[in-house]
């Protein structure tokens, strides 16, 4: 099997080149020579791009449209009803993901080959705390409301029904959904769940929630 170093890959390159070019040109860190003027040149007839657009912006009626929206009843079209937990439960998953086409440099060759697999932890490590629950359970919202995690900043707070801008007033922070995406992505089976890294894989760690007292065996 062809090993393939990320560190000499040409869009690695590519992006610290792009990265290195925007820093270049932060205010303070501009040096510019004037070079003079080279052949002929033509005013410009075309209409600014920016000001087409302001301009369109400036005919619209956005009151019209923003009174329509009606964020408290906002629901995401691929959201997934999971069960209440019925027992306390761990496991890890493995976040390697496998190539299923080829990925071209744009010369006629490949990066990287379909059949290629990498695990993203290996390079960006995954440093917040999800928290999944189903408002629409009491006994889940108050169980996250009385957990650490209501004050922990690292934690990101998702729900899988409700209104993420109601829940996000009751509990003093932003919340956001828990799509179809996410759940299949960490394989979460039940709620509330709390997804984190674990070394080189996401630790999914589910919890049953004692009705009496709200509280979760073997949290952490």
């Amino acid at each position: 099997m062809t090993k393939i170093s990320i560190s000499n890959s040409p869009v690695i390159a590519h992006i610290c080149f792009v990265v290195f070019l925007s820093l270049s040109l932060l205010p303070g860190k501009v040096h510019a020579k004037d070079l003079g003027l080279i052949g002929r040149v033509y005013p410009i007839k075309e209409r600014d791009a920016l000001e087409e657009l302001e301009a369109r912006a400036a005919k619209v009626n956005w009151k019209k449209h923003l009174d329509k929206i009606k964020p408290e009843k906002y629901r995401p079209g691929n959201l997934v009803g999971l069960p209440r937990a019925t027992k306390t439960t761990r496991r890890l998953v493995d976040m390697t993901y496998t190539l299923d086409m080829d990925v071209p440099d744009g010369k006629g060759g490949i990066i990287y080959p379909k059949g290629y697999s990498f695990n993203p932890l290996d390079y960006l490590p995954f440093r917040k705390v999800l928290v999944i629950i189903n408002p629409d359970d009491p006994d889940q919202l108050l169980w996250f409301k009385s957990s650490e995690y209501a004050t922990r900043i690292d934690v990101m707070p998702l729900i899988t029904q409700g209104s993420a801008v109601g829940i996000g007033k009751s509990i003093s922070r932003p919340v956001f959904y828990a799509d179809s995406r996410i759940i299949d992505k960490f394989d979460v089976r039940s709620v509330p769940a709390v997804v984190r890294q674990s070394g080189r894989m996401m630790e999914v760690a589910e919890y049953y929630v004692n009705k009496t007292n709200h509280k979760t065996t073997g949290s952490r």
